[in-house]
């Protein structure tokens, strides 16, 4: 496992009013500090995509008119194409002539009408046959995929499953902050800082009043919706998906160990904060860097934060442009 000091790239050291956590990850998805972002607006068209299951998964595409890869990005739990974090990977990856696509996963963003069944974590199947829809669109040119939080998680999942059935072009994954055990992710936001369970709970439960406004016949959340912890939501939750034993057999379905990416066929990149207040570093710690995984971790960051000021920049972004242009692994 590679430290930042330790590796080819700068460590992440912000300023020191920056090196609190939790200011990180509020920093992470704060809309104040979006950079400019024009350009890859301009640029974006929807693109829907079906999947061959038929599944429906909504996404804004950006061609860059003088392109060298694709970007696909994926956000995390509750947010989307929309979130500050994606914007401001978008932007900067768009600015160096990448086409950037965000992809929103199943009822995220504007997206909960486009199918009667509800969004659960182990839909892996779907995004991994929307990012090779996406690659597509890319022709001959290198894909990338980058994915935050559960995004991340997704996105390790694309890459393992990439080593059964490719993915057109895709030749590098990066993933910040991503949950290997997300029972313990759930756990941890339950019971760290209360602004945590409270953000997490106030949007899933708005996402399911959307649902239901789309799909009144099918869905009854009234005494779920009194919930009082992601745990407690959860498990009233599994009502609806009698394919889940239990709970603690879903979260099995994408928690990642180090067993996982013994199989891994294309370089994958993992940022991780020591500080991270939502994420079970021990999971990290049994993680060893492979032929093709490297784990960066950084003792600041937050939780998908890496953010510095002063000038303005999310240092992740720099380090995957800076391995992108070195033609490395990682």
């Amino acid at each position: 496992m590679n430290p930042g000091p330790g590796n080819h790239h700068t460590a992440f050291q912000p300023r020191s009013f920056l090196r609190n956590r939790h200011l990180q990850s509020v920093l992470a998805s704060s809309r104040l500090i979006i950079p400019p972002h024009g350009p890859l607006i301009r640029h974006s068209g929807e693109f829907i995509i079906e999947t061959p299951g038929g599944s429906k998964l909504l996404s804004y595409l950006s061609p860059h008119p003088h392109s060298r890869g694709m970007m696909i990005l994926l956000h995390g739990w509750e947010g989307s194409s929309s979130s500050a974090y994606i914007l401001a990977a978008g932007s900067y990856f768009f600015d160096r002539n990448f086409s950037v696509c965000r992809l929103n996963l199943r009822d995220h963003g504007e997206s909960h009408h486009l199918n009667k069944g509800l969004f659960h974590g182990a839909l892996i199947e779907e995004t991994f046959d929307a990012v090779n829809a996406i690659a597509r669109q890319a022709g001959n040119l290198p894909v990338y995929l980058l994915g935050f939080s559960l995004g991340a998680n997704f996105a390790l999942r694309v890459a393992l499953r990439h080593s059964l059935a490719p993915v057109r072009n895709l030749q590098k994954v990066f993933a910040v902050s991503p949950p290997l055990d997300p029972l313990k992710t759930t756990q941890t936001i339950d019971n760290g800082l209360s602004m945590y369970r409270r953000y997490f709970l106030q949007k899933w439960k708005r996402s399911l009043r959307k649902k239901h406004r789309f799909f009144p016949d099918q869905y009854d959340f009234a005494g779920m919706l009194r919930a009082s912890s992601c745990m407690e939501l959860t498990e009233k939750m599994m009502a609806y998906f009698p394919e889940f034993s239990s709970y603690r057999a879903y979260f099995q379905l994408y928690t990642l160990t180090d067993k996982s990416f013994r199989n891994l066929n294309l370089p994958v990149k993992i940022f991780i904060a020591d500080d991270d207040p939502v994420i079970a570093l021990d999971d990290f710690r049994k993680l060893r860097d492979q032929r093709f995984l490297t784990v960066s971790r950084q003792p600041f960051g937050g939780h998908c934060g890496f953010v510095d000021l002063f000038p303005q920049r999310r240092w992740y972004n720099e380090q995957i442009f800076a391995e992108l242009n070195n033609g490395g692994n990682g």
